[in-house]
């Protein structure tokens, strides 16, 4: 069966409707998760909640440990992540309330670790197409059934953060043709295509950032008012999405390592191997 991941972003910070609920702490090779993992069943399909920022929003997003997330994920058996992420609309016609979703990332980030690999163990992985289609053909058809108002495609660039961009970056990412712009999204999503994980992105439009002549101040309150209208909207998103996911994938996304390792495989030293067996155990064995 299935096994449904959900990070919550800034204003989603729990599922509702979970039953059988668990709250597992996990160790990873990689330190502590941003908090307790939520375990539970959501119409008959179990799932796993985390909050991005830690309970109470207390994890800047360039602090936040996301290969210990992604890993508990990993072991915790998730095969398909919803990211649900607060972004700021680079166009015009993506007004705050709107939902996107990106299937193209730009990292703009440079703090943080944004591999598994690179301890002696060295793999590849293609981000071509860094968003699982049929996860996000899902999303696109519940949102649709829903009447919201939904942009399929677009490109998410995630910036460092915490401050938001200033007026002349605004503009020149813009020039580059971006959709929205965030701060969590990315390695996020390398991650979890290195956990061999699907994942898509429920973009979450807050404001036009600053480049927009009537929207030239962004301030937290201003954001957080649009966060709790979306926030709802996201929990109705996700339980309807929950019940449509199957386990049968017609996607590529289990098998991402399969021809992306590139250490030898005696090369690679015994501690190493138990250390990323989760991960790319079935191929060195």
């Amino acid at each position: 069966m299935a096994v449904i991941g959900v990070i919550g972003g800034s204003g989603l910070y729990e599922i509702e409707g979970l039953t059988n609920i668990e709250y597992k702490d996990v160790d990873t090779p990689w330190g502590k998760p941003s908090d307790s993992f939520v375990v539970g069943t959501l119409n008959s399909t179990k799932m796993v909640f985390l909050p991005r920022h830690g309970r109470g929003h207390k994890i800047m997003p360039s602090n936040i440990n996301y290969r210990a997330n992604i890993y508990g994920m990993k072991t915790l058996g998730v095969d398909s992540i919803i990211s649900v992420s607060a972004v700021g609309s680079m166009k015009e016609e993506i007004a705050p309330g709107d939902v996107v979703l990106p299937d193209q990332f730009i990292d703009f980030t440079n703090k943080r670790q944004s591999s598994f690999f690179g301890e002696g163990v060295v793999a590849h992985v293609s981000m071509a197409e860094p968003v699982c289609p049929r996860l996000l053909q899902t999303l696109f058809e519940v949102l649709n059934a829903m009447n919201a108002k939904v942009h399929k495609g677009g490109t998410y660039i995630c910036i460092e953060g915490p401050q938001f961009s200033s007026l002349a970056e605004s503009h020149l990412f813009r020039s580059w043709g971006v959709d929205v712009i965030g701060m969590t999204n990315m390695p996020e999503a390398k991650l979890a295509r290195e956990a061999e994980i699907c994942y898509a992105t429920l973009a979450l439009s807050t404001d036009y950032d600053c480049w927009h002549k009537d929207h030239d101040n962004v301030t937290v309150d201003d954001v957080i008012k649009i966060l709790m209208q979306n926030s709802e909207l996201a929990k109705k998103v996700i339980k309807s999405t929950v019940a449509q996911i199957s386990s049968e994938k017609s996607c590529n996304c289990s098998s991402s390592l399969e021809n992306a390792i590139i250490t030898s495989r005696d090369c690679i030293e015994e501690n190493l191997k138990n250390k990323y067996d989760l991960l790319i155990g079935k191929y060195i064995k």
